[in-house]
């Protein structure tokens, strides 16, 4: 099934269950603070892994204490979809974990 653009409200409901998110343009986005380098390293490292394993990447940066993420769908001419909203629960999942704030 392809994968359709989410509508502006769509997208507003599915932010509301996902404190910390927001949208900034065309894209989801998020940044996590850590307790060191190495934490945020680690963060990185799992986000590499939910994204390898969706086959759906964000643009992943990382700072000295902290990780960027920003994404949304290429394929739909780079505007935001469920794809996005599902990467963005799974890195929610692992963060807490790695001490992300």
């Amino acid at each position: 099934m392809p994968v359709e653009p989410l509508s502006q409200k769509e997208i507003e409901d599915r932010l509301a269950e996902l404190p910390g998110w927001s949208l900034d343009g065309d894209r989801l986005t998020r940044s996590y603070r850590l307790g060191s380098h190495f934490a945020a390293a680690a963060l990185v490292m799992g986000i590499a892994g939910i994204q390898d394993e969706l086959d759906h990447h964000s643009d992943l940066t990382l700072g000295y204490h902290t990780v960027s993420l920003a994404v949304h769908t290429h394929s739909v001419g780079g505007l935001v979809t469920e794809k996005d909203f599902e990467l963005a629960r799974r890195v929610e999942d692992i963060a807490p974990g790695r001490a992300a704030h």
